[in-house]
């Protein structure tokens, strides 16, 4: 790819604002050697006032998403997005959410460019484990384990189902469900069609993959191999 679509592409400026970068002598190799439009260079190797480029395409990022923010580009009030560099939002392809954490929820979010990496992990035929830790407004009755697990539980206003989930007590009002599905606000309804209230809720996991002591607002970008994790069972304790 020609260095000025590039560069363009990662959300530097237009292409024009982007020749004005080359003409000001702000692209380099890490030697501080001026590059030109035409020179090949290795993504790694180039710099733009001396700070290597941001992430090529086929970023998966990890973010701490905190409550109070929405999964959306055109939402108002805050945004997800406000939480990255102001230049990721000209991205092209354009950085989406993997799915959806409602303005009220938090906990772990994962962001990418790769639409088919995206659409594998939200299809329902890869049935990806989304574990949340929900605190609930009245104490747990005993049954909603099995009510949920059992593979019949209709939501309000749906005609299918909900697949199995799996539920794990963490106290007399607090408990953790792992879900294969995505369907809207499916948790807090989980708990509103046994008569109960959320109160906060957090995901913790997508799979393997877990906040490991991220702090709210906060983002990773994910190696090769950790986006593999999405796609194994969760090893919560």
């Amino acid at each position: 790819m020609k260095l000025v679509r590039l560069i363009a592409n990662l959300g530097y400026g237009s292409r024009k604002e982007v020749m004005q970068l080359f003409r000001e002598g702000r692209v380099t190799d890490p030697a501080g050697e001026v590059l030109y439009t035409d020179d090949r260079a290795e993504h790694a190797d180039i710099r733009i006032d001396g700070e290597p480029l941001d992430p090529p395409a086929g970023l998966v990022l990890l973010m701490h998403k905190p409550t109070g923010y929405t999964c959306s580009r055109k939402d108002a009030g805050r945004l997800v997005y406000d939480l990255l560099p102001p230049r990721w939002r000209r991205r092209d392809p354009a950085l989406s959410t993997v799915g959806r954490l409602d303005r009220d929820t938090s906990g772990l979010l994962l962001l990418t460019d790769d639409g088919a990496l995206l659409h594998r992990i939200i299809s329902p035929k890869a049935s990806v484990a989304k574990v949340y830790e929900a605190t609930l407004a009245r104490d747990l009755r005993g049954d909603e384990g099995e009510v949920f697990a059992s593979g019949t539980l209709m939501l309000e206003s749906e005609t299918t189902p909900l697949a199995p989930a799996q539920l794990q007590p963490l106290g007399p009002r607090r408990a953790r469900l792992t879900v294969t599905e995505g369907r809207y606000h499916q948790v807090r309804r989980m708990f509103a069609a046994v008569g109960n209230h959320v109160d906060a809720l957090e995901r913790v996991a997508i799979g393997r993959l877990t906040l490991d002591g991220l702090a709210p607002g906060a983002w990773r970008a994910l190696a090769a191999e950790e986006i593999a994790e999405a796609f194994e069972p969760p090893s919560l304790p």
